[in-house]
C-alpha cells in the first residue's frame, strides 16, 4: 500500500483479466480501480451495520482529482461510523421507484376500486380521469423520470411554476380538444393530484416518504360569474324566441331547472324519474359529487322536471336523442342561447351560482344555501328531515323569483320577498 497521488493513479496499468486495485495508505478504505478498458475510478470499501463488505464508485480519475477523491472519501467514510451505506443509497437511486412508476401504480388501483378517498368511499372514475388527465399532460412530461426518494419540496414547487408559466401547454390540434393549458389554476389542480396520490403511496408503504408534503398550492384567481336579475330576464326572453324557432326543447328545458334548483350539470342530466318525488318537493340522487344526497326543488322547479317527464317514455327526465342514454348537449344548446343573447362566459355552473346570489340576495343563510346546493357535509337533509321543510320554503321561495325573471316579469321587493316567506312558514306549520 502508497498513498495515493496523482503520479501514482498515473503509473497504475490495467490488467485485461481482471480489475485493478490500489488502496491508499493513509486513508483506509480509500482506493483506485482500473478497468481492463484502463477507467480509473476512485472507491471506497467499508462494513456496513450488518457487517457486509461494501464498494461505492466515488468517480472518475480526470473528472476528480486525487485530493478531491480523497476529501469526498473522508465524508463517505464518516458518514459509515454513523450507520450511513453510500452504496445501497446509490443502489436505491438507480432503482427506486420514478414518479411516473408511483402514477401509474396511483391510476391502476384507484380505477380498480382499492383507493379509498376522503370521503371513505372508493375514489370516483370521474375524479381518477381527471387525475389522469394531469398526470400525462403535467406531471409525467416533466418530472415522470425523477426518483422519488431523490425530489424535494423545491422540486414540487418548481414543477407547479413551470406548468403555470405554460411549460406544458400545446395548441388546439384540432377543430375540438387537444388543447393543453397553463396558469395557477391548472397548476394547482396538477400538484393537488400529486399531492394526493404520493401520500396514498406513503400511507400503503410503497413509498417511505412523500416529496410534496407541506407544498404551498397556488390560490387560483376564480371569478365567480353569475347573472343579474336583467339578464336572467333577458335570457328568458332569448329562450322562449328560441324555441319558438325550433331550438332543442330538452337542452332549453335543462337549462331551466339548472337555474330554478342550483343543481350541478350531471345532476341534472342524469336525473331518473323514479328519483323524483313532486308531492314532497324532493330528488333523491344515489350518487353525487358528495355521495347520496337528498335535495329540494322549489314548485317552479317541479312543473318543469313534470311536463319534461310526461314528454318521453325514457326512465330520464332528459332522455337523448338516439339510444337509451341521457341527453348531453346542454353546454351546445346554452352556448347558442348565450351567442344569441349576447352573454359572455356563461357556463352550466354560471347557473348554479346565479340561483345561489339569488338566494343570498333574498336573505337566506349561507347554511341554508349550502343545504339547497348539496354542500353542507353529507347533505343537510341527510341527517335532519325536519329541516325539509325550511329547505322547501327557501328553494320555493328562490326558485319562484328566477321562474319570474325568466317570464319577464320583476324582482320583487325585499319587504314582499319577507311577506311572502312568512306566509310560507305558516302554511307548512299549519
Amino acid at each position: 500500500m502508497t498513498r495515493l497521488t496523482k503520479r501514482t493513479v498515473e503509473a497504475l496499468k490495467s490488467n485485461r483479466e481482471r480489475d485493478t486495485f490500489l488502496w491508499d495508505s493513509e486513508l483506509r478504505g480509500f482506493g483506485v480501480r482500473v478497468k481492463p478498458s484502463g477507467t480509473k475510478t476512485f472507491i471506497i470499501q467499508y462494513r456496513n451495520q450488518e457487517a457486509r463488505t461494501r464498494r461505492c464508485v466515488i468517480g472518475q480519475y480526470g473528472v476528480l482529482t486525487v485530493e478531491q477523491a480523497r476529501d469526498l472519501a473522508q465524508k463517505k467514510l464518516a458518514a459509515v461510523i454513523d450507520g450511513a451505506d453510500p452504496s445501497a443509497e446509490r443502489h436505491s437511486v438507480r432503482t427506486g421507484l420514478t414518479i411516473a412508476a408511483v402514477c401509474d401504480w396511483y391510476l391502476a388501483e384507484a380505477e380498480s376500486g382499492r383507493l379509498i378517498g376522503r370521503n371513505r368511499r372508493p375514489i370516483k372514475a370521474s375524479s381518477v380521469a381527471g387525475d389522469r388527465s394531469r398526470i400525462e399532460l403535467h406531471i409525467k412530461p416533466l418530472i415522470g423520470n425523477r426518483v422519488v426518494s431523490q425530489l424535494k419540496l423545491a422540486d414540487i414547487e418548481r414543477l407547479q411554476g413551470d406548468i403555470a408559466a405554460g411549460r406544458t401547454a400545446r395548441a388546439r390540434r384540432t377543430s375540438r380538444g387537444g388543447q393543453t393549458a397553463g396558469g395557477s389554476g391548472v397548476a394547482a389542480r396538477a400538484i393537488s393530484t400529486l399531492r394526493a396520490l404520493l401520500n396514498h403511496a406513503r400511507r400503503l408503504g410503497i413509498i417511505e416518504v412523500s416529496p410534496a408534503t407541506g407544498v404551498r398550492i397556488m390560490a387560483s384567481q376564480k371569478v365567480k360569474r353569475y347573472l343579474s336579475a336583467g339578464e336572467i330576464r333577458h335570457l328568458g326572453k332569448v329562450m322562449t324566441q328560441m324555441e319558438r324557432e325550433g331550438e332543442h326543447p330538452a337542452g332549453l328545458a335543462a337549462i331551466r331547472v339548472m337555474l330554478l334548483t342550483g343543481f350541478r350539470r350531471t345532476e341534472v342530466l342524469a336525473m331518473r324519474k323514479a328519483w323524483v318525488q313532486p308531492d314532497d318537493n324532493l330528488v333523491r340522487f344515489p350518487d353525487t359529487k358528495s355521495g347520496p344526497q337528498i335535495r329540494v326543488a322549489g314548485d317552479s322547479a317541479m312543473h318543469v322536471l313534470e311536463a319534461q317527464a310526461l314528454s318521453s317514455h325514457s326512465p330520464f327526465i332528459f332522455p337523448a336523442d338516439w339510444g337509451d342514454g341521457h341527453f348531453v348537449g346542454v353546454v351546445r344548446v346554452l352556448g347558442r342561447v348565450c351567442a344569441r343573447a349576447g352573454l359572455d362566459k356563461v357556463t352550466p355552473h354560471t347557473l348554479r351560482h346565479s340561483f345561489a346570489s339569488m338566494a343570498a340576495a333574498q336573505g337566506f343563510s349561507e347554511l341554508t344555501i349550502s343545504g339547497l346546493l348539496g354542500h353542507a357535509p353529507r347533505g343537510v337533509t341527510q341527517r335532519y328531515v325536519h329541516l325539509d321543510t325550511a329547505l322547501i320554503i327557501a328553494a320555493d321561495q328562490v326558485a319562484a323569483e328566477i321562474a319570474r325573471l325568466l317570464d319577464g316579469g320583476e324582482l320583487r321587493s325585499v319587504r314582499e320577498i319577507k311577506q311572502a316567506r312568512t306566509l310560507a312558514a305558516l302554511r307548512a306549520v299549519a
